[in-house]
């Protein structure tokens, strides 16, 4: 563990010396890095869809879609977009400050950390790295051990392509996490549980270092009555975003689905009608579907399901393949609100249906329960709209669609409360890994001196007015005060 330790700070120093030399803030290097992840996801596509589909099931197509295709959006995204984001901004001065300046310089922070997760290994690895690149900095990656392959794959591979010696892949399972918790950073970007969240902002803490944290938490989805057309379409959205990425298996996947009792009976018939053509109907031979990531989370969603009186509610689904560790995709209606899959995260294929006697009860139903990283609501009633915004918090809020918010890289992506803090996604990464330096130039041209009361006092009188209504500069001219004789 000696040897480890050491080697880890002598690779943390070795990048400091990096970030120290200044390379990392040349825009040419950070393009030329930028370039190499895409020339990375191009010549190694195959080896990640295989990797993708041993360790989560991912079909190619899903791989393509959640993880080589988002990244390389992100990463086209910030070539086009980098000069602009690294020039100065100019800010306007009051009155007061000329002849002056100002303006606002981002700058890299210096060494980070990032933390990846395990359901999308390649995504919620790379797609920080993007602005931590394009920011200037140097960078540790330490993806999740719960996707060897893919863990290994960015340890070997990157060093291929990106810098060595500003950007390192550092392997590992929780003891490797904790030790590089121990060092001083300049910034920790983690993914992952709101309880290993909290221990990373407990390691932070000890050092000032500041955080990013993109966690979880019960995101609810609300669907108000709509025409028949529109209903089909909701529910195909609506089963497409609970089951279509990785199983359920995401932070800002559909945790549960509020309705109107009258309106359950026909959307649990539609759903599963959406299901059997998306998935098909028989749990060992299911198509396009992610299997559960390990054994531990396969037993712990199928105790949620053991629970006798949520086990009476399942109205579809159920079953599971212990052996390729796939559970179908399961509808649950109306189980207990103090049974743990109503209190948990379910980070599976698992949909729980609560009915409402009127949707709007939904906005009081989603206050009840902590902040959620995101929020869904499909209707066309427009005043239900914006109480919806106006009523809730959560880190985004979709209508009439589920996940997209999630590659609009004009957006920003983060949470609020306990589902996160912090936010990415083109610009937004760029600032995340930027600090923004305020700089202001002043001219020795013009040097004011007091004189004395009683006329000083009249002036400050007006140098109160003034401050009130901005127009301190000009104030002090009308006032006659003069240039210093000493300047």
């Amino acid at each position: 563990m000696a040897e480890e330790d050491h080697g880890v700070t002598r690779s943390l120093e070795e990048l400091r010396q990096t970030f120290k030399s200044g390379r990392t803030r040349s825009i040419d290097w950070r393009k030329q890095q930028l370039r190499a992840i895409l020339r990375l996801l191009h010549e190694n596509e195959d080896v990640l869809f295989q990797s993708l589909e041993s360790e989560l099931g991912k079909h190619p197509v899903e791989s393509y879609r959640d993880e080589i295709g988002v990244v390389k959006k992100s990463v086209d995204h910030a070539l086009s977009c980098i000069d602009q984001w690294m020039s100065p901004k100019k800010g306007r001065l009051p009155l007061l400050f000329f002849p002056a300046s100002g303006k606002v310089l981002p700058e890299p922070l210096g060494l980070v950390l990032i933390i990846g997760s395990w359901n999308f290994p390649i995504t919620l690895t790379l797609d920080p790295l993007i602005g931590a690149i394009s920011a200037g900095n140097t960078v540790v990656l330490k993806p999740s051990e719960l996707a060897p392959k893919c863990a290994s794959f960015l340890a070997n591979k990157l060093p291929v392509y990106l810098d060595p010696k500003a950007i390192k892949v550092i392997e590992g399972g929780r003891e490797v996490a904790n030790q590089l918790l121990e060092y001083k950073w300049d910034k920790i970007f983690f993914t992952g549980s709101t309880k290993v969240g909290k221990i990373v902002m407990s390691a932070a803490a000890k050092h000032l270092t500041p955080v990013t944290l993109e966690l979880g938490g019960k995101c609810p989805a609300i669907l108000d009555s709509l025409p028949n057309s529109d209903m089909k379409v909701a529910t195909k959205r609506l089963v497409g975003g609970k089951w279509g990425p990785c199983s359920g298996q995401a932070c800002i996947g559909i945790d549960y689905l509020l309705v109107e009792q009258k309106f359950a009976s026909s959307l649990i018939e539609q759903l599963k009608k959406t299901i059997k053509f998306f998935y098909g109907d028989d749990v060992t031979n299911l198509k396009n579907l992610a299997k559960i990531v390990n054994k531990t989370h396969f037993d712990r969603l199928r105790n949620l399901l053991e629970d006798p009186a949520v086990a009476n509610c399942i109205v579809y689904g159920g079953s599971f393949d212990d052996t390729n560790l796939i559970i179908e995709p399961t509808i649950l209606l109306d189980p207990p609100l103090d049974a743990e899959i109503m209190n948990e995260e379910i980070f599976g294929p698992l949909l729980p249906i609560i009915t409402l006697e009127n949707i709007e009860e939904s906005i009081e139903f989603i206050n009840s329960k902590p902040k959620p990283l995101a929020l869904y609501a499909f209707t066309k009633n427009e005043s239900f709209k914006k109480r919806i915004l106006a009523e809730t918090s959560s880190g985004s809020v979709a209508f009439n669609d589920t996940m997209i918010q999630f590659v609009c890289d004009e957006l920003p992506f983060g949470g609020v409360g306990q589902s996160g803090f912090g936010r990415y996604h083109g610009k937004y990464s760029f600032d995340t890994f930027s600090h923004e330096k305020a700089v202001l130039e002043r001219s020795f041209y013009f040097e004011l001196e007091p004189r004395h009361p009683p006329w000083n006092n009249f002036k400050l009188d007006f140098l109160r007015l003034a401050y009130n209504f901005n127009y301190v500069g000009l104030v002090l001219h009308l006032l006659g005060l003069k240039r210093s004789s000493n300047a």
